[in-house]
This record gives C-alpha cells, structure tokens and sequence, in this order.
C-alpha cells in the first residue's frame, strides 16, 4: 500500500515533464539515447524548433541534399517530418537521414494546415539558423553536417515582421 501511496505521489512530477523532452516523428527512436553506440540504426538528426508564435497547426521539417540544383525545390527533399504543434514549449523532432555528409534542414510552422508556406502568416527556419532575405537564404549558409550518430541542431523560427522575418522576442 505505502509503494503504491509513493507512486501516485510521484505522478505529477512525471506528468510535470515539459513538452520539449519528448521527441517526436516516426523515427524518434533513432534519437534514443541508446541508440549512439553498436547496433544503431544510422546516422540521425535531433532537430529543435524554438519560437513559435503560436501553438496552432504543424509542424514540417524537411531535409535536403547539399546540392545546388536540389536546393528548396518542390518535391526535392529526400526526409520528412510532420506533426501537430505541442501545447508549449519548444519541440523536438527526430529524423534520420541516409547517410553521413552535409544536408540542408527546413523547418516550417504551417498555422493554418494548408501544406504551404505562406510567408505572412506561418514561421519558417533553416538549418545555422542565417538572416532570412525576402527569398530564400544561400545554400552555403544553410548546410550542415550530420555525424555517424545522433547529430543535434537548433532551428530559431521567423514570422514576417513588418517587411522582413526575423524571430518572434520571447516574453
């Protein structure tokens, strides 16, 4: 009876956990900590999205190849990622990717559900977080490199402000 009394005294501390420590995706169990020594499943991408403006739609992060001619074209992304928005906090998504070697990474908060960037209204981020131009960024200030095992970035959100996107100022 005491054990049981102990655990239901505990619950709240575990439902207490924010909802950044979760990781989400269908591949979130390749960012399992478990998974960086023998017997991983390949390389993967922990990504972290920060600054949201709101806590409505999806959130989309796509991984491109590092090349020129594939560069944010339509349907050239070789991963992807949707999921629901989370009550708070930031949030974390788990992708892997092929193989080691340098990628571009898009992260995209769709507010209104239509599966497109609307760039009034939803946040978009890149990979080395660079100044967004009304336009897309160069690929030479994007790319990154992922690891043999679980590489880690953080993506800052932008949302048009005034004429230009830069990211929302946190409270």
């Amino acid at each position: 009876m005491a054990k049981s009394c102990r655990a239901l005294a505990a619950l709240p501390l575990l439902l207490a956990v924010p909802a950044e420590a979760q990781v989400l995706g269908t591949d979130a169990a390749a960012c399992a900590p478990n998974t960086t020594g023998a017997g991983a499943s390949g390389p993967a991408v922990l990504v972290t999205v920060i600054g949201f403006k709101n806590r409505d739609g999806r959130l989309r992060v796509q991984f491109y190849p590092d090349e020129q001619e594939d560069y944010l074209g339509s349907g050239k992304y070789i991963r992807r990622q949707e999921v629901p928005v989370t009550a708070s906090g930031n949030m974390q998504v788990c992708i892997t990717v092929p193989r080691p070697g340098s990628y571009v990474m898009v992260a995209l908060h769709d507010r209104n559900e239509d599966g497109k960037l609307n760039v009034w209204s939803d946040g978009i981020g890149f990979s080395n977080n660079p100044r967004i131009p009304l336009g897309k960024p160069p690929l030479e200030k994007t790319r990154f490199t992922a690891g043999p095992g679980i590489t880690r970035i953080d993506v800052v959100l932008n949302y048009m402000q005034g004429l230009s996107p830069r990211p929302i100022r946190q409270k």
